[in-house]
């Protein structure tokens, strides 16, 4: 009979609610407390909060100290990290120093921050996990499995390789979630704005530790700075998305890459293709379905495979929600028994879906 683990989930937002239900899908994972920080959520009950339609008998809380007092193996921590950075990571290192594990879907960094960002900005992290004799990992499917695993497996099969590509190819239509789509993308806004994802070296903040991870898992020296690149096209006219409205002439698609560059050509690329409407900007690369990640390894042989995605509601945003949700929930086990510190993908052994087949 496999171990069983302890787990708190730490908030109930838009991939949170997945983690609850994840946790309660694999028999070796007990959930035994769930963090929340809007007042309104506290004292309901888990099963509630993620949506189940039935009662989990775990009622949440904004209690650290209660949660703590759970002595849980781990906390999966999907607090948004994007509006309020330095405070997730001081979360996190609360968690930690308290001797309890942490996977986590941010701040993406961390996925692998070495030659991505300045030590004083991950090493704290590092720290309070040695500290506290234990491992962090932070994932999700994008920066994560789809960008990591997924191509490492691939280049498995290749006798040589000359451009790794990750991409995704998404309509966000569907996506609900007004501070990304606005504030940090831009969509919607003046075409002459300059939102935060494509100020001077966010995008490498973002996703340079995709590029720096493929790398290192490639043992491939990539010359200095990542390239940043990027292109959008207007609304032809106003339409409507769930997060709001999107005015006539204001942004509505972003096509991006990160490239990493050796002798001067680009090696390992990350792309994104993000749409508000499936027919704009139609000669940028087209999903497989309804939405996917693809991952093209161009070489001897040339390999490309699309993850395609859809939720039992027939919307791809939730299979994209649902594998970041999973890909921390499945990957519990891996990191409670890892080595102190920070985990990558590169140190954590295959994760597999263990106990999830019905």
């Amino acid at each position: 009979m496999s171990k069983s683990y302890r787990v708190v989930a730490w908030s109930t937002g838009n991939v949170g609610k997945h983690v609850i239900a994840g946790i309660d899908a694999r028999p070796d994972l007990e959930l035994v407390g769930v963090w929340v920080s809007n007042p309104d959520k506290v004292g309901k009950d888990a099963g509630e909060l993620a949506g189940l339609g039935r009662t989990l008998g775990v009622a949440a809380t904004n209690d650290v100290d209660a949660i703590f007092a759970l002595k849980p193996d781990v906390v999966v921590h999907t607090a948004m990290a994007d509006d309020r950075l330095f405070e997730a990571l001081a979360d996190m290192q609360r968690i930690l120093r308290a001797g309890i594990n942490v996977v986590s879907s941010g701040p993406v960094f961390l996925q692998y921050p070495y030659g991505v960002t300045d030590e004083k900005m991950y090493m704290p992290t590092v720290d309070a996990a040695v500290e506290g004799g234990v491992s962090i990992f932070v994932n999700g499917v994008d920066p994560g499995f789809a960008n990591d695993a997924l191509p490492l497996v691939l280049s498995g099969v290749s006798e040589q390789i000359d451009e790794v590509r990750v991409a995704e190819v998404l309509n966000y239509a569907t996506y609900n979630q007004g501070m990304v789509l606005f504030d940090i993308m831009g969509f919607g806004r003046p075409m002459e704005d300059i939102p935060m994802i494509l100020q001077p070296g966010v995008m490498t903040m973002a996703w340079g530790s995709v590029v720096r991870q493929l790398a290192a898992g490639l043992e491939v020296e990539l010359d200095g700075d990542l390239v940043e690149w990027y292109e959008r096209v207007p609304a032809p006219e106003t339409f409507e998305v769930d997060a709001g409205t999107i005015e006539a002439g204001t942004a509505a698609a972003l096509h991006f890459e990160v490239r990493g560059m050796k002798d001067g050509r680009a090696v390992i690329v990350l792309e994104h293709v993000t749409r508000l409407r499936d027919d704009l900007a139609p000669e940028w690369p087209q999903p497989a379905g309804q939405g996917c990640y693809r991952v093209t390894i161009t070489g001897e042989p040339t390999y490309t495979v699309d993850m395609q995605l859809m939720g039992r509601d027939g919307d791809h945003n939730t299979g994209g929600l649902k594998a970041t949700a999973m890909r921390l929930v499945n990957s519990v086990p891996a990191v409670v028994e890892g080595a102190p510190g920070l985990l990558t993908a590169l140190d954590l052994p295959p994760v597999y879906g263990k106990g999830l087949v019905r």
